[in-house]
């Protein structure tokens, strides 16, 4: 099994996670988001992801992009650990986190939009950045509210689901970015939690065999 990743993708590093929690042998194959005019664009890698995105995962004769449903795949062929709860109203709970950050709160600072932002529509960079700090801030204001609800030592419950696999690169970005997160305490005790387990440790962007 081969993941196709940058170090620095937020969508590469939640399934980077549950590859590691799940124990599952695999290959990590650099696509540099930004050398050479960004190797995602390259004939090669557009055969294989027509979307010119990260991650790519590729299984024997079978690829799949969105790590989302990289995600669900993985859960699926192998169940162990679990990564949602067997109920279906907290399963459904679980997926509801997971996509608040996945889909709403990520896409807005995705590489591509911020580059758009910078070299299509001229935003200055001082603009670029408070862009980026509104819709984090913005996401994790309703975040916190679920979480102080849901949370014991991570996202759902005292069990790592796959809230916390979206969660901790938001959290990663939102500091690199210099994001003020004082407002947001269960957040940051969630992510603090994460970041005690050899899983999220080895997922970590500096940890990367491409990080620069």
């Amino acid at each position: 099994m081969s993941l196709y990743g940058y170090w620095r993708s937020s969508a590469a590093y939640r399934v980077r996670i549950a590859l590691n929690l799940k124990q599952i042998e695999h290959e990590l194959l650099s696509v540099h988001l930004v050398k050479d005019g960004g190797q995602q664009h390259s004939a090669e890698y557009k055969a294989l992801n027509p979307n010119e995105l990260v991650p790519t995962l590729v299984d024997g004769d079978f690829t799949l992009n969105q790590s989302m449903a990289i995600l669900d795949y993985l859960e699926h062929k192998y169940p162990s650990p679990a990564l949602y709860p067997q109920d279906l109203q907290k399963r459904s709970m679980v997926q509801a986190l997971a996509n608040d950050i996945a889909c709403d709160v990520h896409p807005l600072n995705n590489l591509r939009v911020l580059n758009y932002l910078s070299d299509e529509l001229s935003v200055t960079a001082e603009q670029k950045q408070a862009w980026y700090q509104h819709w984090i801030q913005t996401g994790f204001m309703a975040l916190e509210q679920r979480l102080e609800k849901t949370a014991g030592l991570y996202c759902f419950g005292d069990n790592v689901t796959m809230a916390d696999l979206c969660l901790i690169p938001q959290v990663y970005n939102a500091k690199r970015f210099n994001v003020d997160l004082s407002a947001f305490p269960t957040i940051l005790r969630v992510d603090e939690n994460c970041q005690q387990l050899d899983a999220f440790k080895a997922a970590l962007p500096e940890n990367q065999p491409d990080a620069t």
